[in-house]
């Protein structure tokens, strides 16, 4: 039997938690992808794979976006973010990282950094 790979069913009620109390550089970000209004792409929040729950996910493009704030300043959570990184690469995701200061305050170059990170 093949092993799950996306949106664990152990991971459910943790995905939905994050869901329903986003951070607000995610909600921010958020209402610029949902729907599709960023050039067609769906994306999805939340989004668990492996074992891990990233931000922003959009299918079509193996593309994880992630938010880090305040609490990604330490070197254990860097280290962390690093090894989260570097396994979601190996399985074939393109990860970019934003700190959530600059969706606030230069939005249109985030948006810009995505769509340059599509493939299709």
């Amino acid at each position: 039997m093949k092993k799950r790979v996306h949106n664990k069913k152990e991971l459910i009620a943790y995905r939905k938690a994050l869901r329903n109390n986003l951070t607000p550089a995610e909600a921010f970000l958020w209402k610029h992808l949902k729907a599709k209004k960023l050039l067609g792409r769906r994306f999805q929040r939340q989004y668990g794979i492996k074992n891990f729950i990233v931000d922003f996910y959009c299918a079509s493009e193996r593309l994880i976006i992630e938010l880090d704030g305040e609490v990604h300043k330490n070197p254990a959570a860097e280290m962390y973010d690093y090894e989260k990184t570097k396994i979601l690469n190996q399985l074939g995701y393109s990860v970019i990282r934003f700190v959530n200061k600059m969706v606030f305050e230069n939005l249109t170059f985030v948006l810009k950094e995505i769509e340059e990170n599509f493939k299709h």
